[in-house]
């Protein structure tokens, strides 16, 4: 789906300031997507709409929201069912992992996680999904992860909820001309695994992705109208392999990307 030369199309995207969110951000912008840009931290929020509107002359619109906080989540969600300004393409990127192992963690903390990686995309997927149906086109483009595949704690559960629910979103919305997909990366070189406090060697080199490549591919696949993305042959491989094997000997996987 491409902005049309009379009346730009507009993406909303959530935690663009960094990484694969800032890969959309760009890249979408580059298409001539008007944007609106969701995150806590204001002042980077706006740097980077000011670095787009120099660089691609379109217009940004800044949100900052914490997403975990509920009040800020429905000025996100009143944003995406405004029907007066629809919003064409949602991008649920921001979330967030956590290092240790689930007791290692708070109640709290594994809370937090959860509410971003879940709840806000169900109630962000929502509210798009409500006003979108009704023009009969738009899309969503949830950013789950290769983990949804493996049993590797509350993150790959959280990211096999995004899986299913995608999967379902797509074939149920299909026929109303919403295009839903998942993009399932792996270990991208981005601040994600930096905010955690895991070392880049604590992956082998061939498995760490780069986010702007990333975000061609999973822009080209959504174009296409498929329903998942997941990047490089190596990721296709663990995939298809994590259908195959049985999860005690993938569960011996957990330590990898963690130290």
């Amino acid at each position: 789906m491409s902005a049309s030369s009379t009346a730009p199309l507009v993406a909303l995207v959530t935690g663009p300031t960094a990484g694969i969110g800032h890969g959309f951000a760009v890249q979408l912008a580059q298409q001539g997507y008007d944007l609106v840009l969701v995150a806590r931290d204001e002042a980077r929020l706006e740097a980077v709409a000011a670095e787009l509107r120099t660089a691609h002359g379109v217009q940004v619109e800044v949100l900052a929201a914490d997403l975990v906080d509920r009040d800020s989540l429905a000025r996100v969600e009143a944003r995406l069912a405004d029907r007066e300004r629809p919003v064409d393409l949602l991008v649920n990127n921001a979330g967030f992992g956590l290092k240790g192992r689930f007791l290692a963690n708070s109640a709290d903390a594994e809370t937090a996680m959860l509410e971003v990686l879940v709840t806000s995309v169900l109630r962000l997927s929502h509210a798009a999904l409500g006003a979108m149906t009704e023009r009969g086109r738009g899309g969503v483009i949830n950013v789950s992860s290769v983990a949804a595949f493996l049993p590797r704690g509350t993150y790959a559960a959280a990211k096999a909820w995004v899986n299913s629910f995608s999967e379902w979103a797509a074939n149920e919305y299909r026929d109303q001309g919403v295009t839903v997909m998942a993009l399932c990366p792996g270990f991208t070189k981005t601040e994600f695994h930096e905010r955690m406090d895991v070392d880049r060697g604590s992956a082998p080199d061939f498995l760490w992705l780069d986010a702007d490549k990333l975000v061609a591919d999973a822009l080209a696949d959504y174009a296409k109208g498929r329903t998942y993305s997941i990047p490089s042959l190596q990721y296709k491989a663990i995939a298809t392999a994590s259908r195959i094997l049985p999860n005690r000997l993938l569960q011996r996987l957990q330590s990898v990307g963690r130290k």
